[in-house]
């Protein structure tokens, strides 16, 4: 694979970064650098996603036929790795990367029509509903009931560790609506509006102390039939359509920024001459290991970019890239904290509120190092646990 930028993209990568330096303000850079996952706040990420979509870049992977720029695999490429070079904070990949897709293969007319403009302004803003206490990896096994009722679904049950529940308009949900046959023959998927009667949040703090997750409970909640996305009982064919998509792309980008960060911390940010970092034969070749392995992803993804971009889905290769990138980042992640000595301190991330009188000691990443390590400890489990997603490799790929 020719990794060189053609003229003509080269042209392009200077009209992003001429964009960015002109709509990037400086409060939306600050929101990208305190960023701790893949998530920025609502408030942050949906200001961004405005400046974008008057642009017509907000969704980059999207068919042009349904708002998308139409760029080519590379020139998508290009745009996020110029929003991490920068720090450009996230948009919320539910609604733009995750049920977009799905609605657009499975949708009805009117629900593409309903939709996808709404998504792609930012004025629904989607959570998940897929997992349950006791159905987390085993999503089959989900419980959540949705009964008929004339024209309503009647739902309850809980998810738990659903994202941004506490900001979102909407929910994609797995619901149980047949008890027959195999756990995957029962499963339904609907697009819930998040005002119902008898839906109720309850936050779950991390360990960073942060409030990212929730656990989400339905009390005989009615939601139209109308709002099924593909057929009854056949939502696992939809889920697994989105999975392709939660899992496949987006890790090169945050991987070499991350190794920025590293250089920076091994370096220059070292203070200490003497005792800098990258003079320690040991952490050089960690940071040259984790260096190989980026480059390796940032392949692997441009693969996945060109099969979606000639009408295809990421397929096996997504699984490829969460199993990677999800453990690269961990191992970034590792470094970093490494880097900080005794500096590391689990309360740190609170202290960095403003207004907060807490005095905070060590160097200025320390905080958000500490709260980005504890929070990418789930990123080999959300989505897919690794352990399911090498068994789809052995599987699909290796032909075992």
């Amino acid at each position: 694979m020719d990794l060189e930028l053609s003229s003509a993209d080269r042209v392009f990568r200077d009209e992003v970064r001429a964009f960015l330096d002109a709509e990037l303000t400086p409060e939306l850079r600050e929101a990208g650098r305190r960023m701790t996952s893949v998530f920025c706040d609502k408030d942050h990420s949906l200001a961004w996603q405005r400046i974008l979509h008057a642009r017509g870049w907000a969704a980059p992977s999207w068919p042009a036929e349904y708002g998308g720029p139409g760029w080519t695999d590379i020139q998508r490429h290009v745009f996020f790795a110029e929003c991490a070079r920068v720090g450009a904070p996230n948009l919320a990949p539910m609604g733009l990367r995750m049920v977009a897709p799905a609605i657009m293969r499975f949708g009805t007319p009117q629900q593409k029509a309903h939709y996808l403009p709404r998504i792609l302004s930012g004025e629904d803003y989607w959570c998940q509903g897929y997992s349950e206490p006791g159905a987390g990896s085993d999503l089959a096994s989900l419980r959540m009931r949705a009964i008929r009722d004339g024209d309503d679904y009647v739902l309850d049950g809980s998810k738990i560790w659903t994202t941004h529940a506490h900001w979102a308009t909407h929910m994609f949900c797995l619901v149980r609506t047949s008890t027959e046959g195999k756990p995957q023959a029962g499963i339904t998927f609907l697009l819930i509006e998040m005002d119902r009667p008898g839906i109720r949040v309850d936050p779950i703090i991390t360990l960073a102390g942060e409030h990212e997750v929730n656990q989400v409970f339905f009390d005989a909640v009615r939601t139209p039939q109308a709002d099924r996305l593909g057929e009854e009982n056949q939502g696992w064919t939809v889920a697994k359509h989105l999975l392709e998509f939660e899992r496949g792309g987006g890790y090169a980008a945050s991987l070499q920024a991350g190794m920025e960060r590293l250089r920076a911390q091994a370096g220059d940010e070292a203070g200490d001459e003497t005792a800098r970092l990258i003079d320690d034969p040991h952490h050089r070749r960690r940071l040259a290991e984790a260096e190989i392995a980026a480059l390796a992803i940032d392949i692997t993804e441009r693969r996945v970019l060109s099969a979606l971009s000639s009408g295809g889905n990421p397929g096996p290769g997504s699984s490829i890239l969460k199993t990677q990138g999800s453990e690269a980042l961990q191992r970034l992640d590792e470094l970093a904290v490494d880097g900080l000595g005794a500096y590391v301190a689990p309360h740190q991330p609170l202290a960095r509120e403003a207004g907060s009188n807490i005095p905070v000691v060590g160097p200025e990443h320390g905080p958000t190092a500490v709260a980005r390590y504890l929070n990418n400890r789930a990123a080999s489990i959300y989505g897919g646990s690794n352990e399911i997603q090498r068994d789809i490799i052995a599987k699909l790929v290796l032909g075992l």
